[in-house]
């Protein structure tokens, strides 16, 4: 079995959605022998903003230089990972209120028609939905269901919908107000390693 391990924060080791992504990947390589991990760093190594080259190429369209060339041979890396797996685990922490652009860019590059979706008679259909996909999502505020800032909530609400547009239901684990106070941090952060903890065994 393969699982896919994505991190997209830029905060490092302070990163909370890291260190949960970690806990969860742990949690499967423990009720899975001989689980094979592949990691991608989107900070460490962002992918580039989808350019009209690459976005041409999809449709047959020969590389216009080296440059795009070197683009659509990683696009195809990526995309072959994200086929490749069985299970994909991804950290996705907030920023301004939705994901980053280097996990925006990467979902560019697994979201496309005839690998990841096609459009049918009754509109489009997912094809990925053989995987399990697994977020660990932090917040820094609350923007949970029922608070005040529900309304600015754009981070979870969008992976529901682009994972649930190719086909996966995903299982999301919430970390917010980690910017409250170091209190809220540490329990929030407690309460979603314990939920990594208990995930049902792959």
């Amino acid at each position: 079995m393969k699982l896919l391990h994505i991190d997209s924060s830029i905060l490092g080791p302070n990163s909370v959605s890291r260190q949960v992504s970690a806990a969860v990947v742990e949690r499967l390589r423990a009720t899975t022998p001989g689980l094979e991990v592949t990691y991608r760093d989107l900070a460490a190594t962002p992918p580039s903003h989808l350019s009209g080259g690459q976005f041409a190429a999809r449709f047959g369209a020969p590389p216009e230089n080296d440059a795009v060339a070197a683009e659509i041979a990683t696009d195809k890396a990526v995309l072959g990972e994200f086929l490749g797996a069985d299970i994909v685990v991804i950290g996705a922490p907030m920023y301004n209120f939705t994901l980053s652009s280097q996990l925006k860019a990467w979902i560019d590059r697994i979201v496309i028609a005839g690998k990841t979706f096609r459009y049918g008679a009754s509109g489009p259909e997912g094809l990925a939905g053989d995987k399990r996909v697994i977020i660990a999502l932090s917040r820094g505020g609350l923007y949970g269901p029922g608070a005040p800032a529900a309304a600015f909530e754009h981070l979870e609400g969008y992976l529901r919908t682009i994972f649930g547009f190719i086909g996966v239901t995903p299982e999301i684990i919430v970390a917010e107000g980690i910017q409250v106070s170091p209190d809220h941090r540490a329990r929030a952060l407690d309460q979603a390693l314990h939920a990594a903890a208990e995930l049902q065994a792959a």
